[in-house]
């Protein structure tokens, strides 16, 4: 057997803890199916003295992670302190100008330094391998750069957080509001203290970014991510998506269209019968479409100890293995910046629920702006009387644009018998 792998671990939090796990409880099994044994040379955390659950005396202590990148005989250095830029940074920059293999879980810095730092790490020879960074517990990575490989893919969408699936889940089967679920959710550990990232659809739209990236060969462009979160959602959205034959995801989706790679992050109405409609609670799932495969469908847990240091550990393992591969799956060289899509180019159906007073003539109003902006009505739904009293409506759409769709309901919301903004969730059939 060959020399050890040496491992450095920057980042003692929930994974950085699994990960010291998993390489000290499956050593035997990992040496066996790599042929190499690994040995963890250095940790690196802000607080030496917390309790992780895993012993730390036996490993060489840094309070400087950006040192131990430097300074370490590591062959790998394992980034898991997060954030896009800062100390997280430093040490998988250090790490690669020292040649030092990275993997990390970071999926911030990639969305916003993705394309610099696979350049930095082909230029040195060295993997960035990042499987932790999307989907947690489902390699996704791997096969897309790998097992899809003797395809083209024309779209690639999922369920990226796993916090805002358990929140519309929730509130799908008990009825409750946003706040009051969230607030259970940060109880429970699914969502953190400030739970913006998440439920502002942020944390989806980084990884959608490095996905889009790995689907069509292009540099990461986070900032052409059209992202809407999940606030606006509510109980009496999901009541009538039910009974129109759909439920609520917050979605990321990249395609290809006429006009460009489509980006976007945000709620949407799938159909019940859609694999992806039954992917419920903290789990996530990614739908890949593919020339050759058709749809494939990957679904697991995204997020915790257990699933995101097992995806670090399998990314250790290519490295024990001797498997280095470019970054974004081809040569960084040949990465093109994306034609993106704008927004209002986007073709599809559409539900809208208003609020409006209950009078004589208001329903010849709405569908002359209709009319006018060429939105087609598929459905209309409105339950019970209240004359001269606010009543809500609901109404989906044919295909139209979203430009022309917006354009409606600025018009819609203008009118005087409109009580609140229109509430506007994009529908998805796939």
């Amino acid at each position: 057997m060959s020399d050890p792998l040496k491992i450095a671990v920057a980042g003692l939090g929930t994974v950085g803890a699994g990960v010291l796990k998993i390489l000290a409880g499956q050593r035997a099994l990992l040496a066996q199916r790599a042929g190499r044994d690994v040995e963890v040379v250095g940790v690196s955390a802000r607080d030496r003295n917390r309790d992780r659950g895993v012993p730390l005396d036996g490993y060489a202590w840094f309070d400087d992670a950006v040192q131990m990148a430097r300074e370490t005989d590591a062959h790998v250095v394992v980034e898991l302190i997060g954030g896009s830029d800062g100390i997280a940074k430093d040490v998988v920059e250090a790490a690669i100008d020292g040649g030092k293999h990275v993997v990390t879980a970071n999926k911030a810095l990639l969305a916003h330094h993705g394309t610099a730092l696979a350049k930095r790490a082909e230029k040195a020879g060295v993997a960035l391998a990042y499987e932790a960074a999307v989907a947690g517990g489902i390699p996704i990575v791997k096969a897309m750069r790998e097992g899809l490989a003797a395809n083209r893919l024309s779209r690639v969408y999922g369920i990226l957080n796993g916090t805002c699936n358990y929140i519309l889940t929730t509130m799908r089967e008990t009825g409750r509001e946003f706040e009051d679920v969230l607030a259970d959710a940060q109880k429970l550990g699914y969502a953190e203290a400030d739970p913006a990232f998440d439920i502002d659809g942020v944390d989806a739209a980084h990884k959608l970014s490095i996905l889009t990236s790995l689907a069509f060969g292009t540099e990461v462009d986070f900032s052409s991510v059209h992202v809407e979160g999940i606030r606006h959602v509510s109980p009496l959205d999901i009541q009538y998506a039910d009974e129109l034959g759909y439920r609520i995801k917050l979605l990321g989706i990249a395609g290809m269209t006429d006009h460009g790679i489509e980006q976007r992050v945000h709620p949407c109405m799938v159909p019940n019968d859609s694999p992806i409609a039954h992917v419920e609670g903290v789990f996530n799932a990614v739908v890949a479409d593919g020339d050759y495969v058709d749809t494939t469908v990957y679904e697991g847990r995204g997020a915790g100890e257990g699933p995101t240091a097992s995806a670090v550990v399998a990314d250790i393992v290519d490295i024990l293995r001797g498997i280095v591969l470019p970054t974004f799956a081809v040569p960084v060289g040949t990465l093109t910046a994306a034609e993106t899509a704008p927004m209002g180019r986007h073709f599809g159906c559409y539900y809208v629920r208003l609020k409006v007073l209950d009078n004589p003539g208001v329903f010849a109003d709405i569908a002359a702006i209709l009319r006018d902006h060429r939105v087609s009505m598929e459905a209309i739904l409105q339950r019970g009387r209240a004359p001269g009293e606010p009543v809500n409506v609901v109404l989906t759409t044919h295909e139209t644009l979203e430009e022309d769709m917006i354009r409606t309901l600025n018009e819609i919301e203008a009118l005087e018998a409109v009580a609140e903004p229109p509430r506007m969730i994009r529908i998805e059939t796939f």
